[in-house]
């Protein structure tokens, strides 16, 4: 059973990204995590590829940004005042291996973490690639969990939360909570509002969910931005507005759920052969 200790006030947070304008993204982001920070929040959770744009034209390896660009300094700057961190989407420029050439013109689909002391990370690189993501990105080998104040996180981008098995790995990890920045396109909000509460359910585990709203681009994205409590209900949810919602976290509620309902512990990992019986035709 997974265990952590006391509350945490997390937030996720939307609004409109506008493809390759790093400084505007940034200036938007700032303002999120002002708005949650505000309310309390430790935690702030924004959507997938928000700092760099969730369109094609700004996934090209040179358009992919560098962790110490000196743009991401006001994100830096507003963890560092308002004491919280910081999970936001990203495409990210990776560096070659000169001994193996491993990562040559490599760019990642990436989860950035920026901590309270303004340091900048990218703990972790969608490894689900969706559609023309697979042109552009290379997918990441391993998953990743941050601990805030004992809290385990884990780190998930939009596809990855179709896969069970992803947050199964993270919950079986000892995590208590599934971050989760994403981008659905309108049109796909039925199967945004199933996946990431089945999340929570099958695990016993909060599930915040932040989904890029407006238009990027070509593409108009439908929002959704939600905290999903261990049992799968939204504690708070969007529409398409911009904004954020703010969820306190509960480990007794993690405990509790999964002590009465333990899925994932009850998961078997073999279902063993099938058999197959024809009874007529």
């Amino acid at each position: 059973m997974t265990r952590a200790p006391g509350r945490l006030r997390l937030a996720a947070g939307q609004a409109v990204s506008v493809p390759g304008d790093l400084a505007t993204n940034v200036a938007t982001a700032v303002s999120l995590v002002r708005d949650a920070a505000d309310q309390g929040a430790r935690v702030v959770v924004l959507p997938e590829l928000f700092l760099t744009g969730y369109d094609e034209a700004a996934w090209t390896h040179d358009a992919s940004l560098d962790l110490d660009d000196a743009a991401l300094e006001p994100l830096s700057e507003v963890a560092r005042s308002r004491s919280v961190v910081v999970v936001v989407g990203a495409a990210v420029r990776r560096a070659v291996d000169p001994a193996t050439g491993s990562g040559r013109h490599a760019s990642t689909l990436s989860v950035l973490v920026v901590d309270p002391e303004g340091e900048v990370t990218a703990p972790y690189d969608k490894q689900h690639l969706s559609g023309p993501e697979r042109d552009f990105f290379t997918p990441g080998d391993h998953g990743a969990t941050i601990v805030v104040d004992g809290w385990e996180l884990a780190l998930g981008v939009c596809y990855d939360g179709c896969f069970p098995e992803h947050a199964l790995a993270a919950t079986a990890g000892g995590a208590a909570a599934y971050l989760v920045p994403a981008a659905y396109y309108v049109g796909a909000e039925h199967r945004r509002d199933v996946y990431y509460a089945a999340r929570a359910l099958d695990n016993g585990i909060y599930v915040a969910f932040a989904g890029l709203t407006g238009t990027c681009g070509t593409g108009s994205f439908s929002g959704g931005t939600a905290v999903y409590d261990p049992e799968g209900r939204p504690v708070r949810r969007l529409g398409l507005e911009p904004g954020v919602v703010v969820a306190d976290l509960d480990a007794d509620e993690v405990a509790r759920v999964q002590r009465e309902h333990p899925m994932a512990t009850d998961r078997r990992d073999s279902l063993g052969p099938r058999t197959r019986v024809v009874l007529a035709g």
